[in-house]
């Protein structure tokens, strides 16, 4: 039984993304035969291009270009929340094959900020439902049953893969300040590893405030300007060559 802590890896993503966006948009408008189209891509730098299809909101072209990542040390509340974003396929650890030897878990930071003790007992419950999770294994209850004792921090691990307009519409929510801590901090690792792999095509993505108005009004946490500042360095991180691992560490440091 451990605590367990956030880990993102982009498994595979669509070769040359920002090439493939850009031969899309282009054939929309273009008389030339697809060898010639392809050949006119292939030959230049299609970055300016593809900034400025996205400037434009032409966004049915990145529906070409998907990316799947591995994660985990993550919550069953996260879960909950990711799989809400329904253009997206999940393979998710499951709680009814997989039996918890020893169940490893999230601890919020509101929990941390209450200092050691107040920790200390957040774990102590944790391993209490642990051990009514063992019993009832114990008892010959299967694994699909006794699981109802498993709290949802119960860490979780998943693969799942998004295409580039879906992940846009996911940054956009979840790597808004007033979302949840924790998709929030794995919204923002996957917009450096998606930058990293495409960066024409995440140019101007992040949360609605890193490019215009915030739209939470009454309720927003009025720091755009930081969350701007946050952006700029992760795009400094991704253009640096920055590992999965590094990118997930800025997320667990910068984005909870």
């Amino acid at each position: 039984m451990a605590q367990a802590k956030l880990k993102v890896i982009l498994l595979r993503a669509t070769p040359d993304p920002d090439e493939l966006v850009a031969l899309g948009a282009r054939l929309c408008y273009a008389r030339a035969d697809l060898d010639a189209l392809q050949q006119k891509v292939e030959s230049g730098d299609q970055r300016g291009f593809v900034e400025r299809v996205m400037q434009r909101g032409h966004l049915s072209v990145t529906e070409h270009a998907s990316f799947t990542f591995a994660v985990e040390g993550v919550s069953r509340a996260l879960l909950a929340q990711i799989t809400r974003h329904r253009i997206a396929s999940f393979s998710v650890q499951s709680q009814r094959y997989v039996k918890k030897d020893a169940l490893d878990y999230i601890v919020p930071p509101s929990v941390k900020a209450l200092g050691e003790e107040a920790e200390l007992e957040y774990i102590a419950q944790i391993q209490q439902c642990e051990q009514f999770y063992q019993h009832w294994l114990s008892l010959g209850i299967p694994a699909e049953d006794a699981r109802f004792m498993l709290p949802n921090a119960a860490e979780t691990r998943m693969v799942f893969t998004m295409n580039a307009r879906e992940l846009m519409h996911f940054f956009n929510l979840r790597c808004c300040n007033r979302a949840q801590w924790e998709i929030r901090a794995l919204a923002w690792a996957m917009l450096g590893m998606c930058m990293h792999e495409a960066p024409s095509l995440f140019s101007i993505c992040g949360p609605s405030c890193a490019s215009g108005a915030c739209p939470e009004g009454k309720m927003s946490c009025g720091k755009a300007g930081e969350v701007r500042e946050r952006l700029e360095k992760l795009k400094e991180l991704a253009a640096s060559g920055a590992s999965d691992a590094e990118i997930s560490r800025f997320a667990r440091e910068n984005c909870i």
